[in-house]
């Protein structure tokens, strides 16, 4: 405990920026190898589908978490570290520090995706355009046109997504409800974000994540990808993948903290010299 003590912020932040940088390893490269490695199969599409990104994205958050969750929490989402700060008393004053090491961790793993499948990447897409751009950051219907999905219709998927991860969150996290045993805590968490993409993957891409998107949107533009911040349709999109989380995850908070956290029981330490009473038949 000690140990831990001294580590301070700068361990809690080092925590953060890992634990993202594993998250994204794993999330944007198999989004490569799906769409970009299997562009180049024969038939195409021998690498993987969509569930495979769903899960490898899911695992990517459980393997982050089980990195970070001892020294940070593993919050590796400014969403949900905002929405700690608003409705679960985590300090203020570090959100913002947080938010930059999650950002920079994803940033740097966009970074090492990116450079190991530059074979790919260029043979399936010499021009490095909005057709692999899925591999490091969102697109309002993945990039199909044949959808009709826009900014605000991707707003709206980003908030709803949002909410459902942090109220998820909040609940599988909640002592004094029903949380996980046995330190599964990161692999049910994982597969809340299995399910979001499984069910929440059509209209944008299911970022739930400021810190997911722009770090390797960034890493992207800086490394070819001069369209990274629009969409498309030429619209300027990055934006929505940020607004909408922040506030999806606040309206999560919200409603766990309002339709359960205030009818669960409270945590009153016993008295001294007597054991704890038996559960309530």
């Amino acid at each position: 405990m000690e140990r831990l003590k001294r580590s301070g912020l700068a361990g809690e932040l080092s925590a953060e920026f890992l634990g993202t940088m594993i998250l994204i390893l794993f999330g944007c490269g198999v989004v490569a190898q799906v769409v970009a490695g299997g562009v180049l199969t024969d038939p195409p599409g021998g690498l993987g589908n969509h569930d495979s990104i769903a899960w490898a994205w899911g695992l990517g958050v459980t393997l982050g978490v089980y990195v970070a969750g001892r020294l940070s929490g593993a919050h590796l989402n400014p969403a949900v570290t905002l929405a700690l700060a608003a409705f679960k008393d985590f300090p203020w004053r570090k959100v913002a520090p947080y938010s930059v090491a999650q950002l920079a961790g994803a940033f740097v793993a966009a970074l090492l995706v990116r450079w190991n499948y530059t074979e790919a990447l260029a043979a399936a897409d010499p021009g490095h355009t909005i057709k692999t751009q899925t591999v490091f950051s969102t697109l309002p219907a993945n990039g199909n046109t044949a959808l009709p999905v826009h900014e605000w219709g991707a707003f709206r998927d980003q908030v709803i997504g949002t909410a459902i991860l942090v109220l998820l969150i909040f609940a599988v996290t909640d002592l004094l409800n029903t949380p996980p045993g046995a330190n599964l805590g990161p692999f049910v968490v994982g597969l809340i974000v299995v399910a979001i993409g499984m069910a929440f993957g059509t209209n944008a891409g299911y970022a739930i994540n400021p810190a997911r998107d722009l770090g390797p949107r960034l890493a992207s533009f800086l490394t070819g990808y001069g369209g990274a911040w629009r969409d498309q349709y030429g619209n300027l999109y990055f934006w929505v993948p940020i607004v909408g989380p922040f506030v999806g995850g606040l309206v999560g908070a919200f409603f766990y903290k309002g339709f359960i956290t205030r009818f669960l029981p409270s945590a009153e330490p016993e008295p001294e010299g007597t054991l704890p009473l038996p559960p309530e038949k």
